[in-house]
């Protein structure tokens, strides 16, 4: 589905009305309770006092100067939002009233329109198996209203999908701590090894965009023709044969239990968001218990 400028202007202004009336009346404050304050930057080192903390001892400079130096942090007040969202073309599909594009469109808005409110830059990574679009984090409004827009109508140049290239390529690009949305279908194979390494260099939040047909196939008396929407490679499906069809959904179900099972085991929190629900209610749920969760390690 192709949207002309109007259109698209027209999903953009809707976007912000409905994700600026919630921002400030569901997000207020909890974007900043549980990124703010994750990330500490050094500032300098000053002579140990009586009650330092001695983990904070700079022990090179100690040698150097014979007596005990502490190094001093600073919270950052200043947070980068990075959005890297796959364009690829399985993004461009959807049996329910939004395609997979729109919907990250709408889920990015949330947390842009968040960090807009607590001053943070932000920007925008669209990838496929390669770069397609790097904004570069700034702050203001205009700035995040043309994100949007992107998501909403931007036109890949390829179709297949990277993962690991994609991290690969925003480590190389944000040098400092940031946070990374990283919305996906997640229809692609070895990235495990780019997701760990990214996760320890930044606040990594991936977000797993399901369509509800993807996941499974009612069965039916006929024959579905389909073509795959990143190979172009077409084949067919009976719907009345019942082997096929729960071959096909335990096929993905493990593929969606491996997934769980990577970000479990390296404590990432992820955001699973179906194409037939309600976007909101699964943002919110990741807000509390994101939440909980740090209010466990305090």
């Amino acid at each position: 589905m192709e949207l002309n400028t109007a259109e698209i202007l027209k999903k953009v202004r809707q976007i912000e009305i409905k994700t600026g009336k919630l921002v400030s009346e569901t997000f207020s404050g909890q974007y900043q309770s549980i990124f703010k304050g994750r990330g500490i930057e050094f500032s300098e080192v000053r002579e140990y006092l009586p009650g330092d903390d001695i983990r904070t001892i700079d022990w090179n400079v100690t040698a150097r100067l014979m007596k005990p130096f502490v190094k001093k942090y600073e919270e950052e007040r200043e947070l980068t939002l990075l959005v890297a969202c796959d364009v690829s073309g399985s993004q461009h599909f959807g049996t329910s009233a939004k395609f997979k594009n729109e919907i990250s469109a709408e889920l990015s808005a949330l947390f842009l329109f968040s960090a807009l409110k607590n001053n943070d830059k932000t920007g925008l990574y669209l990838f496929s198996d390669r770069t397609e679009l790097y904004i570069p984090p700034k702050k203001g409004k205009n700035h995040i209203l043309r994100i949007v827009r992107e998501l909403l109508a931007f036109k890949p140049k390829n179709k297949l999908t990277s993962i690991s290239s994609a991290l690969r390529n925003i480590n190389h690009l944000l040098k400092r701590k940031a946070i990374i949305i990283l919305i996906s279908d997640f229809l692609d194979e070895n990235f495990e090894k780019s997701i760990i390494i990214t996760e320890k260099k930044h606040d990594l939040i991936p977000v797993v965009v399901n369509d509800r047909f993807e996941k499974s196939i009612r069965p039916a008396p006929a024959i579905l023709n389909y073509e795959n929407a990143e190979t172009g490679e077409r084949n067919a499906m009976d719907l009345s044969d019942a082997a096929a069809l729960a071959g096909y959904a335990e096929k993905r179900k493990k593929e969606a239990e491996s997934l769980k099972k990577l970000f479990n085991s390296r404590s990432i929190d992820f955001i699973e968001i179906d194409s037939d629900k309600d976007v909101l209610s699964s943002v919110v749920k990741f807000f509390k218990n994101r939440k909980l969760k740090i209010k466990a390690k305090v």
